[in-house]
């Protein structure tokens, strides 16, 4: 179990690294997400490949509320199917393809008061790239959650730039160049264990609490999902309806036409 157990050794250390060096930009973030969840806006999120997982993390789930807005699109983020049809070969290519994010910006209407979170490790491909310079060229702010030391050593790609440099506010995953956190004796060229998505979770839930602080001291926190284990059955069907009843009043003003 020594290599397992290695493995969450370096993840506690990558959360402590995270707590120690990113928390003035987490605050940043996160009172950028209260002000426009507070102001009735949307805080939209945005990956590809497994950093589908953090913007699914945000909401909805237990334990979160409405103001923060999923986009994902299946071609990019859908790999269980490996080969094949909708396999992992065909999402690699996708999220390399100029052009495509404004497609996918195109079909929501953004208004100032919202705010957008792009999440990528890598911070390389194309489409997260260019999503948040269109997101910045309608003047939203934009925050990268993004992976310094991978973004660094990769290359640029066509779009010319990385996704930490589309940014007005960049959160540092603190992982690797490789990601992955563990070498194992006797395969030194290729580590295992990747750290990027536990870093991504950390800094996605730390920001969700930050502004439910900031959201709830002024008054204007929305309904919280909350399991039946917390508040009984009946309270947490009201909780679920009116969580999505606020997220659907806010989709409702953000769907292109």
């Amino acid at each position: 179990m020594s290599g397992g157990l290695d493995w969450i050794e370096a993840g506690i250390a990558l959360l402590k690294e995270i707590r120690d060096t990113q928390s003035s930009a987490i605050e940043r973030a996160s009172e950028i997400c209260s002000e426009a969840i507070g102001a009735g806006g949307f805080v939209h999120l945005f990956g590809t490949g497994h950093s589908r997982i953090p913007v699914e993390e945000m909401f909805p789930r237990y334990g979160s509320y409405p103001g923060f807005h999923p986009i994902v699109e299946l071609s990019m983020t859908f790999h269980t199917q490996v080969v094949g049809a909708n396999g992992q070969r065909q999402a690699m290519f996708i999220e390399r393809v100029p052009g495509l994010a404004e497609v996918i910006l195109s079909n929501f209407h953004f208004e100032p008061k919202d705010a957008v979170i792009v999440f990528s490790a890598s911070g390389l491909g194309a489409v997260v790239v260019e999503f948040a310079r269109g997101a910045r060229k309608r003047g939203l702010p934009v925050i990268a959650v993004t992976s310094v030391a991978q973004s660094k050593a990769g290359e640029l790609e066509e779009v010319g730039s990385r996704l930490m440099d589309e940014a007005d506010i960049v959160i540092d995953l603190c992982t690797p160049a490789g990601d992955a956190l563990c070498r194992l004796e006797g395969l030194a060229e290729t580590p295992v264990g990747p750290g990027s998505t536990l870093a991504a979770i950390a800094v996605a839930d730390a920001i969700k609490v930050r502004t439910a602080e900031l959201l709830l001291a002024g008054g204007k926190l929305p309904p919280v999902i909350t399991s039946v284990a917390e508040v009984g059955r009946k309270r947490s069907d009201e909780l679920f309806e009116a969580a999505y009843r606020e997220h659907a009043r806010r989709a409702a003003h953000s769907l292109a036409t």
